[in-house]
């Protein structure tokens, strides 16, 4: 029977990255993978996604700059060319990953690395079956075991999905044409990433169906404001305060029932449909009950930085009860390589996770938003700036966005969190992300040479505000600028000059 000193179970982006820092190490290490290379985050996640909502962005500025500077010229969309460099980019990343698998086996890591298809179930603490894709056993031995089996798209039994009119996010990017009319369940990131997609292509009416009052629930009211008002310039229909009361598919469409608060009823007809409502960890099979390990009422993994209740077995990614986000699976993974070792010197920290939701704008965080610091109870200061007051933003002329901060009420002002909506969002949240890691305050980036002009110079600005020594004042551009702290119970302007009428009337001007 093989020995190994790692057996990783799943090679999606956890598990490849538990995979590579092992080597590292120098240790013996066997990959078992069920399917593809890569998982969910490769084919059906992170990479498909974002490779079509950077193409629909293209298409949406195209025909954009096209009805602006060139009267009278038609816009074609073939969307099989679409779907051609979409592939493309997903077989550009498999190759990638799959070649470096190769090319350990063959040199440098030959008799450390092992690559076996099939399905890994625990058989004790120490070993693992694995049932090839002809039904053909084998059983290996581990001292240790990571478990990185990803997540799957969360089904709702009284839905006919059949991943081809009714889909989850596993089966849109294998429609062949763009739809005339689709439907969203769920109003979260992956919901509204998809209905921002399909609308930037400008030619599928999109509808989403949101059980709130507003979409993105879990993000402060400007944010979602931003994106709602997005939608609804792109001509995406929220159908807010409502509840589904049945979806089906009725000769080749789909046709979905809504209650809405009132208690009246309507009934809609679409060409496709997105149920996008969560994901769940996907544990089945794989004899967690043969070897003690238990689940908490999530149906997650219960564990502890990574390890799991039988110490030689850590969990991570989808499959425990923290971020679902392939960065902080890749995080977890190494963490665990490195605590199997002795290296792991302090605790998984989350609270500097960076996010991005691809949205039009795009919206980039990290820390804690408003909503998430009132409910802790925490006194803060929140400063934020809109895009239309950073020189490199009117350059771009002027596309929507706005930077936000928030500190603590003290005089440290350490950093809690940020948003950023707009162009760049994701590259701006970086230096903020390390004060959060670093708990520093804002005098380090308030006092930093940026480049000008870049629309990081906004924040820039927002640490100036805090130190009451912006260039901009909030007080004159009440409409872009905010500057205050909350004591818990109302915001109070910070710096604020006792002067009336003071604010200029830019229009007139």
């Amino acid at each position: 029977m093989e020995r190994y000193d790692i057996c990783v179970i799943g090679g999606g982006p956890s598990g490849y990255a538990a995979t590579m820092r092992a080597l590292d190490f120098d240790l013996k290490v066997c990959l078992i993978e069920s399917n593809k290379i890569g998982g969910a985050g490769l084919y059906d996640g992170a990479l498909s996604s974002k490779t079509l909502w950077e193409l629909s962005k293209d298409v949406m500025n195209t025909r954009s700059k096209m009805e602006k500077y060139s009267r009278g010229c038609a816009f074609t969309l073939d969307f099989a060319e679409i779907k051609k460099e979409l592939n493309s980019a997903v077989k550009e990343r498999a190759t990638m990953l799959e070649g470096q698998l190769q090319s350990l086996e063959k040199c440098g890591y030959a008799g450390k690395f092992k690559l076996k298809y099939g399905r890994g179930k625990l058989v004790t603490k120490n070993e693992v079956e694995i049932t090839n894709s002809e039904g053909a056993k084998e059983t290996i031995q581990a001292d240790n075991i990571i478990l990185a089996t990803g997540s799957r798209p969360r089904k709702i039994p009284t839905i006919p999905i059949d991943e081809n009119i009714i889909v989850t996010s596993d089966g849109i990017h294998h429609w062949d044409k763009l739809p005339e009319s689709m439907v969203v369940l769920g109003a979260g990131v992956i919901g509204c990433e998809y209905a921002t997609i399909f609308s930037n292509f400008g030619l599928t009416d999109v509808r989403i169906i949101d059980k709130a009052d507003r979409i993105l629930p879990f993000e402060d009211e400007d944010v979602a404001n931003m994106i709602e008002k997005s939608f609804t310039k792109s001509g995406v229909n929220i159908h807010r305060n409502s509840q589904l009361v049945r979806m089906d598919i009725v000769d080749g469409m789909v046709e979905y029932e809504l209650k809405f608060k009132d208690d009246t009823h309507k009934v809609y007809k679409v060409e496709k449909a997105l149920v996008s409502i969560g994901r769940v960890p996907n544990l089945e099979g794989l004899g967690l009950e043969d070897v003690g390990l238990e689940l908490n009422e999530r149906g997650q993994l219960i564990e502890r930085d990574t390890q799991t209740t039988v110490s030689n077995i850590y969990a991570v990614g989808d499959i425990t009860a923290d971020i679902s986000l392939v960065n902080v699976g890749e995080l977890e993974a190494r963490y665990a390589v490195k605590k199997i070792m002795g290296k792991a010197y302090r605790p998984l920290e989350y609270n500097n996770v960076s996010t991005i939701m691809f949205l039009n704008p795009p919206v980039a965080g990290v820390g804690m938003n408003e909503q998430q610091a009132k409910a802790k109870g925490i006194q803060y200061k929140v400063v934020s700036i809109d895009y239309n007051k950073i020189p490199r933003a009117i350059a771009m002329r002027n596309p929507p966005g706005f930077f936000k901060i928030i500190v603590t009420n003290d005089t440290t002002m350490r950093v809690l969190g940020m948003r950023a909506v707009g162009p760049h969002a994701t590259s701006a949240i970086q230096g903020v992300a390390l004060l959060i890691k670093l708990d520093l305050g804002v005098e380090e980036i308030a006092e930093l040479i940026h480049p000008h002009p870049s629309l990081v110079e906004g924040i820039q600005e927002c640490m100036r505000m805090l130190l009451g020594k912006s260039i901009y004042k909030p007080h004159i551009f009440r409409d872009s600028m905010k500057c205050c702290w909350w004591d818990g119970k109302q915001f109070y302007n910070l710096h604020e000059k006792d002067i009336e009428n003071c604010e200029i009337d830019f229009d007139d001007k």
